[in-house]
């Protein structure tokens, strides 16, 4: 699904929820009612996908959520790897489990450019960091779509 059909897919004041793929945690964020800002929500610490469809559940649930962003973790050559066909698994998941508009958008450097914020403007240990990285790094992915949600038509 591209930006376009997801929007046209997507219930207006209501938030999306966003995930940043990993196979040991899952960070996720939310954005407000508006679509104007992406929050770092949680970490997820994966066990069984049942559990973790649990967890995804009762926030999708307790927020009203009307649509998914899943980072989609390319190469730097914009090839698909092992992990990306990983987060498209996980996607058809909750496709599967939720019907909810799927938006998948790029991640490289995702990580690495919000872990150089924690360094830089926030003078975070390693430890203080491995903390936040993956929830704020879904924050930064949602950002992205959010802000391409502003200007599609």
């Amino acid at each position: 699904m591209n930006i376009k059909e997801f929007k046209q897919n997507i219930q207006e004041h209501k938030p999306l929820i966003g995930f940043d793929y990993g196979s040991k945690r899952l960070g996720i964020a939310l954005s407000d009612l508006m679509w104007m800002v992406a929050t770092a929500h949680k970490i997820l610490y994966r066990t069984t996908i049942e559990s973790d469809l649990d967890e995804i559940e009762k926030i999708i649930t307790e927020r009203e959520i009307t649509g998914i962003v899943i980072g989609l973790p390319l190469q730097m050559n914009g090839q698909e790897g092992e992990t990306a066909q990983e987060a498209r698994a996980f996607a058809q998941q909750l496709e599967n489990r939720f019907h909810l508009p799927i938006l998948f958008w790029d991640e490289r450097l995702s990580s690495s450019a919000v872990e150089n914020f924690l360094i830089k403007d926030f003078d975070l240990s390693r430890a203080k960091r491995k903390k936040v990285l993956d929830a704020s790094a879904a924050a930064y992915i949602l950002q992205g779509a959010l802000d391409a949600l502003k200007y599609c038509r």
